[in-house]
């Protein structure tokens, strides 16, 4: 009761924030098919993280949500058992070994690949579950993309995500990025790819590519002020008190995970605040205690 009242709440405040604010006037019978693919072994962030946004704003927006897998269910968000574990990135520098089996949450699956509706926006996250389907030589995501591209308006991917879409070949002679972490792995798949480590996320056409899992916030950002304009998306932004990465040419984690080609010469730290407000940041200031 109290989780309902207080979504409830929240929506009123914000479709009370965001009336008059829309870039656009709206086609209020215009419904946003946003669907979201998952696996076994989906990360949960890449998933959770543009949903928590796409969720706010859908009280200002007619949409609707499919989660999307082989078949209905909860999905965990625990990969499974690899046969050979070497095929996996290796562990970032300075990180000790598993001792633990993972925790990780279920999504629902509500629809399956065979069933799913007409989308509008397509999601694909990565995650450890990518490996495993690579490794099985699964390849029912990427017939699944191959589909239903041509009715897409975006397809988008977070962090390891665009693994699919490099297999599937849609990134074939296209800019993309993918999770700094797991460059080596993900930028073996796939012909043509225009592989680029200095981004934060990369537009190339209605084909979006972030970088590793927090990055799919940055996209997902930049993206719906695209599609429903900057002031409707910055009242949601700002209710869910996130500073989101602007600079989709900024990437430190090319740095820290030593990728190829990473830009050395830049600073490691991007100045980001509340949006829609001219601020400072603390060390063109002085230091914050």
């Amino acid at each position: 009761m109290f989780l309902g009242t207080t979504t409830a709440v929240l929506l009123g405040l914000l479709l009370h924030s965001t009336a008059g604010v829309w870039a656009k006037p709206r086609d209020t019978s215009k419904v946003l098919s946003i669907g979201v693919v998952l696996f076994p072994g989906f990360q949960p962030l890449d998933v959770v993280g543009p949903l928590d946004m796409i969720f706010l704003l859908s009280g200002g927006q007619n949409m609707t949500l499919s989660t999307i897998w082989r078949e209905t269910g909860p999905i965990w968000a625990r990969a499974p058992e690899l046969a050979h574990p070497e095929a996996a990135p290796p562990p970032a520098e300075g990180t000790l070994p598993s001792t633990y089996p993972l925790v990780g949450p279920h999504i629902v699956a509500t629809h399956t690949f065979s069933n799913a509706p007409k989308l509008d926006i397509l999601l694909v996250p990565g995650g450890g579950g990518n490996v495993v389907l690579s490794e099985n030589n699964d390849t029912v995501i990427e017939d699944f993309l191959v589909a239903r591209f041509d009715e897409l308006e975006y397809l988008i991917s977070v962090c390891t995500g665009a693994v699919s879409l490099a297999k599937s070949g849609l990134l074939k002679g296209r800019n993309a990025t993918t999770s700094k972490y797991a460059w080596s792995w993900v930028t073996q798949f796939g012909h043509g790819v225009k592989w680029t480590p200095n981004a934060r996320w990369v537009e190339d056409g209605k084909v979006w590519t972030s970088s590793g899992v927090s990055s799919g916030l940055d996209m997902t950002y930049a993206l719906f002020k695209k599609i429903l304009g900057e002031k409707a998306v910055d009242v949601v932004v700002n209710a869910m008190e996130y500073t989101p990465h602007q600079n989709r040419h900024w990437d430190a984690f090319a740095v820290v995970h030593k990728v190829p080609g990473a830009d050395t010469t830049r600073p490691l730290g991007d100045c980001v605040g509340p949006v829609g407000y001219d601020f400072k940041c603390a060390r063109d200031i002085g230091k914050v205690h």
